[in-house]
């Protein structure tokens, strides 16, 4: 059994997916998504704000890698890892907004805390 939710995509699409809504959300730091994609970006997110708040040479490329701009690494780890420096984790905030208009899909806003 998946641990993960596929979100009804393959895994290169999964990824894609996921790579662009964490990249966003850490640019605006406040993104609004389905239920189901919030979910799972908070849960990438979580861990890349961890590895960030270790620091380290490694630590950078893996979010370089990961993400899909530079400037937003860079932010990570400048900004974001330092704001939750004292914090153990629970760095995302899910509130929920209703449904979409067209398919009633249950959306939230995912934010940084």
């Amino acid at each position: 059994m998946a641990r993960y939710s596929k979100l009804g995509r393959s895994s290169a699409q999964r990824r894609a997916l996921l790579r662009g809504l964490v990249t966003a959300l850490f640019r605006e730091e406040k993104i609004r998504t389905t239920e189901a994609r919030a979910k799972e970006v908070s849960s990438v997110a979580e861990r890349l704000i961890t590895r960030a708040r270790k620091g380290g040479l490694a630590a950078r490329r893996d979010l370089v890698a990961y993400l899909l701009d530079e400037d937003v690494a860079r932010k990570v780890f400048d900004t974001i890892a330092a704001r939750y420096a004292h914090r153990e984790g629970g760095y995302t905030r899910v509130v929920r907004v209703g449904p979409r208009q067209g398919d009633a899909a249950p959306m939230v806003i995912l934010e940084l805390v």
